[in-house]
């Protein structure tokens, strides 16, 4: 099988197309034929070895695809050979010809869905619904802010916002990035490379009761001086480069709660969960609710690229690799 290498943290233009065995299906487990395989903001951060998962060398990044099963084990019953399927792999593996995974990871997709479509669609959707309904509480007729709304996870956030009923201000980085998160259901629209977000944030609502926030930096210290009474702030992560730090006197004067969101460990404690949550997204996905957005595809030995761009922050909605 063909996979993507890692031999040494570091840039991304170090990384080589190999040929290796497959790895051997193991008790729980599912091999499937990978057609596409999403690429997230967290390869890039594994393969500099600034990830919180640090797999073994040499790895294979990559955690999500999409495409059929070749085989599975004979304990699995819920799965079978030929279905076409996502998966979810915290730990790397997805910029491969084949990928190896425990059963409650892999979920069947509509046969109305290509997998370019499907393999940028699990990790992007699953941290939005996560953080909105589990971790956020968001409520509908609520405000929610998404800063980086032009980027994957952003623009889910921004569909999952609207189907669960809220008012969303979409916010980021030029006009290019907001006309997407319009197109794609945002009620609202500021632009912080030209407009104070804290500013525009009091003149649109006075203040937001969700903050969906995957940039860090001087945006996420923007975002903590517009938070209603009991609001929440979810962090996402620091796409920006910059790790803030929280204010702790506005936390308690406004009482509002500063909430953790992380997807992938989430679903390594409660395995569980993944099914039901990926199910209710792919309903909502063939209402329509859900648009995916794929900008750009690659070829697998193009992953470097594609990291490269990602870590630019060049990506409208999601890049995926073609195998």
């Amino acid at each position: 099988m063909k996979a993507v290498l890692c031999h040494a943290l570091g840039e991304p233009d170090d990384l080589r197309v190999e040929e290796i065995e497959p790895s051997h299906l193991e008790h729980g487990q599912v091999r499937i034929g990978v057609h596409a395989a999403g690429v997230n903001f967290p390869d890039y951060l594994m393969v500099t070895g600034k990830y919180q998962v640090k797999p073994p060398l040499p790895f294979t990044p990559g955690i999500e695809a999409a495409g059929e099963i070749i085989e599975c084990a004979p304990d699995v019953v819920d799965l079978r050979p030929g279905q076409r399927v996502v998966a979810l792999a915290r730990r790397g593996g997805a910029f491969a010809s084949q990928l190896t995974l425990p059963a409650p990871f892999v979920v069947p997709i509509p046969d109305t869905m290509d997998f370019a479509t499907a393999a940028g669609f699990s990790v992007a959707y699953g941290t939005a619904h996560l953080a909105l309904t589990h971790r956020g509480q968001l409520r509908s007729g609520e405000t929610l802010l998404v800063t980086g709304a032009g980027g994957g996870v952003g623009l889910a956030a921004v569909e999952v916002g609207k189907r669960l009923g809220a008012r969303v201000i979409a916010a980021a980085g030029g006009a290019d990035k907001l006309k997407i998160a319009s197109e794609h259901g945002a009620d609202d629209l500021i632009d912080y490379q030209t407009t104070s977000l804290r500013d525009r944030i009091k003149d649109l609502a006075g203040g937001v009761d969700v903050v969906f926030e995957p940039v860090g930096g001087d945006i996420f210290d923007q975002c903590s001086r517009v938070m209603n009474w009991e609001g929440r702030l979810l962090v996402i992560g620091f796409a920006s480069g910059r790790t803030p730090s929280a204010p702790a006197n506005l936390i308690l004067v406004k009482n509002y709660s500063l909430v953790g969101v992380v997807f992938g460990a989430h679903i390594e404690k409660f395995p569980e969960s993944v099914r039901p949550r990926i199910q209710e997204l792919l309903r909502w996905y063939n209402d329509g609710s859900l648009r995916p957005h794929i900008s750009r595809t690659f070829p697998l030995d193009q992953a470097a690229v594609a990291l490269n761009e990602m870590a630019a922050r060049n990506v409208r909605g999601k890049i995926v690799l073609t195998i």
